[in-house]
């Protein structure tokens, strides 16, 4: 009664494995069942179509099996995920000669380190001398700090106070106190 409410396909892949199992048993050395690659490859594929075959599995463990097909798994992406030809590595040297010119001069780009290396002969794409460069520890320009410093002359700060609640609506304005230069407090009232 069992076997008719399965579905032909599962029941096929199911004596699959219960005959892959009687040819590991038949094999069987003197203690310990020897599994061969062809006999794991078969009970993941298996498992791959059917998780139920588990049940069916005797000869080893079905966390083995689920093993297997992990280790599988990795394997196949380890694979997939290799290095495959690409453009040739450069010499050493040439990276070493990247690096100290760009560490050298911090202005220069990729596009005039490239233009250099053209003239003492040595070809290599703008790309590559882009990827060799040194990066820079701090920020690509200017902090806040040196810029409120060098432009603190030019700086007029805006402080918005509101009107006071005692005066009518239609009597308030909105107050501001001004501030400039930025290096000195010089407070002005202003109505706006």
């Amino acid at each position: 009664m069992r076997s008719r409410l399965k579905s032909r396909a599962r029941l096929e892949a199911e004596n699959i494995v219960l005959r892959q199992q009687v040819i590991v048993l038949s094999r069987k050395a003197r203690s310990r069942v020897r599994l061969r690659n062809i006999d794991r490859l078969i009970l993941v594929w298996m498992y791959r179509l059917f998780t139920s075959i588990l049940n069916a599995i005797t000869v080893i463990k079905p966390e083995t099996v689920i093993r297997w097909h992990r280790r599988g798994f990795r394997a196949y992406w380890r694979w997939k995920s290799r290095r495959r030809g690409g453009r040739p590595r450069i010499d050493r040297e040439i990276r070493d000669l990247i690096g100290r010119m760009s560490k050298e001069n911090p202005l220069w780009g990729a596009p005039r380190i490239h233009g250099e290396l053209l003239m003492l002969g040595i070809e290599v794409a703008q790309s590559t001398v882009a990827r060799y460069m040194t990066r820079r520890q701090g920020p690509p320009s200017q902090g806040w700090k040196t810029f409120l410093r060098n432009h603190a002359d030019g700086i007029a700060s805006l402080d918005p106070q509101p009107p006071s609640p005692r005066f009518p609506r239609s009597l308030r304005k909105l107050h501001c106190s001004s501030r400039s230069p930025h290096g000195r407090s010089t407070a002005s009232r202003n109505h706006v």
